[in-house]
């Protein structure tokens, strides 16, 4: 029989469901690998479902599944995209126009984050410091230093 946190769960996850599908391909930019990520993050979520301590904050808490799950994936097959991003900068080296989102790929994981839940997923800055667990004004001066060093390496 599910719980009711169980329940809680597996209805966002099925009403976020693209939500998280973007959120993973932003971090990995390849489709099967994006739908791996939230179908291992699905599991984790209602596998740890009982863990949650406050159901009011279940949507942050399944983002902050999804985006460990993403981080995870990455670390564990880290080699691989290392040389598929040195391909595609050799490859973006030879155009003139700079792209914003090979500027994004650089940013250390933290900072890609950021950039990803706040103009990707059009996250407010509440709801990133509830989903990254971090106070407010930690989040707004993050992203501030983030904007400053994407703009540097813009112009």
């Amino acid at each position: 029989m599910r719980s009711r946190k169980e329940a809680l769960i597996r209805s966002i996850l099925l009403e976020n469901y693209e939500s998280y599908y973007r959120l993973a391909f932003s971090y990995v930019h390849r489709e099967a690998d994006a739908m791996d990520i939230v179908q291992e993050g699905a599991y984790k979520a209602m596998l740890k479902a009982n863990s949650l301590q406050e159901e009011s904050f279940a949507s942050t808490w399944v983002y902050r599944v999804m985006i460990n799950t993403a981080k995870n994936y990455l670390k564990k097959y880290n080699r691989e995209y290392e040389v598929l991003q040195e391909e595609n900068v050799t490859a973006k080296e030879d155009c003139i126009e700079i792209d914003l989102q090979s500027v994004v790929e650089k940013l250390p994981l933290e900072e890609k984050t950021l950039i990803i839940l706040r103009f990707y997923e059009d996250k407010t800055l509440s709801e990133i410091a509830q989903i990254l667990q971090e106070n407010l004004s930690t989040v707004k001066s993050r992203l501030y230093r983030t904007l400053q060093k994407l703009r540097k390496e813009l112009s």
